[in-house]
């Protein structure tokens, strides 16, 4: 049964001729640019040095701390450089730069677990966490945390096929091409959380995948795809909870706070990789696509890909981009560099023409209420933003701002044209920095009252 639940809009899914092509693959370029951090939480250390012949799928960063993701060479060669590159956020952060020897040997690691491994919820976890794997539809949450966190509070497993953001095909085309190979890195993932069930959320416009995944033996599995109604943003974890559960995060909630975890359909292949064939994150499959691109397409491309080599590889602009976006429409990041790279969580790279440009001089609100009836947390958009322009942090925490999700539904719809997602973004960060300001005063107080009482004694 689905629930009812708030908001939401429709935007044109502009999916074709992407959506229609098999997934394939580009060469590979001379020299990939390795982040050591393509994750929520700690970044990793370097194991290699300049000068370190490394192979395909060897690890090279390690991750120390409990949420982190080691990361691997994606391809073999020569490490050349170790030093501070641009990446999607942009940020400047450690990356390692391997100069390709074409060859693709693999590393020794490279080899599928034992059948009494993958029967192991605490060995398949470290598995994962090995392999490096994250959320890949962007979030980039490390998945083993998200298992082990959630061992004895979880007990359903929801894995997220929705794919709703506009352009974005590379999940449907991993459900059609790999449909077999999918279901069972679910089965991996449900074994890992140690719950016997989990719903697969696919929308409507993916029927053909919805009974491909069903041919295959999906119910037999434990699975039970749940189709969607197309609409955006379906595929928001709690959102895309609350539509299947019926359950709602509270304010301020984790998805295990309500017993649920959720999974990306990339996430899930590729948990089915490490497992079957011993192959840890090093590429994804990225939509290409947008008004300034020539041929719309999926492309598997190696992480460390700079965004100039996969644009080059796949036909090129048939316009002069006004704006590349790195994932969706939505709630992807706009980029300024295309030396940047390809990292596990980019889905999509865009590019649009200036035809395409709906900015105006002046963003003016004409108080119509449209943002609040499309914001899926059920929030007010339109009042957060305005003590977000007047720095207001108590009322911005009373309006719980930081339950925004940054879908860019409200921003979507307003005909006033303001950047409220922007608006949200930085009011995060004032919040945090509050917080953060507040936090480092009570322990400075604090530590100078201790302080004060072992002098009087």
């Amino acid at each position: 049964m689905l629930f009812k639940r708030h908001g939401g809009v429709h935007p044109k899914d502009m999916k074709a001729p992407a959506n229609e092509t098999a997934i394939s693959t580009i060469p590979q370029p001379p020299e990939v640019v390795i982040p050591l951090s393509q994750h929520i939480g700690a970044p990793c250390s370097p194991l290699v040095a300049v000068g370190d012949e490394v192979k395909l799928g060897q690890k090279i960063g390690e991750a120390k701390a409990p949420v982190s993701a080691p990361v691997h060479a994606s391809v073999s060669g020569k490490v050349v450089k170790i030093e501070k590159r641009l990446n999607n956020l942009g940020n400047m952060v450690d990356a390692v730069i391997i100069e390709n020897d074409f060859r693709d040997t693999p590393a020794d690691t490279v080899v599928p677990a034992s059948e009494e491994d993958l029967g192991d919820p605490e060995k398949l976890a470290q598995l994962i966490r090995e392999a490096g794997i994250v959320g890949m539809g962007g979030a980039t949450f490390p998945t083993a945390f998200k298992i082990t966190s959630g061992w004895g509070k979880v007990d359903t497993v929801i894995i997220n096929g929705a794919e709703c953001e506009p352009y974005i095909t590379s999940d449907h085309r991993t459900m059609l091409e790999h449909p077999e190979e999918l279901l069972k890195g679910i089965q991996l993932i449900m074994r890992a959380c140690k719950v016997d069930k989990a719903y697969f959320g696919i929308e409507l416009n993916k029927a053909f995948a919805i009974d491909l995944l069903n041919f295959h033996g999906a119910k037999a599995m434990g699975i039970e795809i749940v189709p969607l109604k197309c609409q955006y943003p379906q595929g928001a974890e709690k959102t895309l909870i609350q539509t299947i559960t019926g359950r709602e995060v509270p304010p301020g909630g984790l998805p295990a706070a309500v017993g649920c975890a959720v999974f990306n359909t990339f996430t899930s292949y590729s948990v089915y990789r490490a497992a079957y064939e011993g192959m840890p994150a090093i590429e994804r499959v990225v939509t290409v696509s947008g008004s300034a691109i020539a041929e719309p397409k999926n492309v598997l491309v190696r992480v460390g890909t700079p965004m100039q080599w996969v644009f080059e590889q796949t036909g090129g602009f048939q316009k002069e981009p006004f704006k590349i976006i790195m994932g969706g429409p939505m709630m992807g990041l706009a980029q300024y560099d295309l030396s940047v790279p390809c990292a596990k969580g980019t889905a999509a790279l865009l590019a649009f023409a200036e035809d395409e440009d709906r900015t105006v001089e002046n963003p003016t609100c004409i108080r119509c209420g449209q943002c609040l009836g499309a914001c899926p947390m059920n929030l007010q958009p339109i009042y957060m933003y305005m003590y977000e322009e007047k720095g207001d942090i108590e009322m911005m925490q009373k309006l719980n701002l930081m339950d925004c999700v940054e879908c860019g539904a409200c921003t979507y719809i307003c005909p006033g044209r303001l950047h409220l997602t922007h608006a949200f973004k930085t009011g995060k960060a004032k919040i945090q920095a509050y917080n953060a300001a507040l936090k480092a005063k009570e322990e400075a107080e604090k530590a100078k009252a201790e302080a004060e009482k072992k002098e009087e004694k």
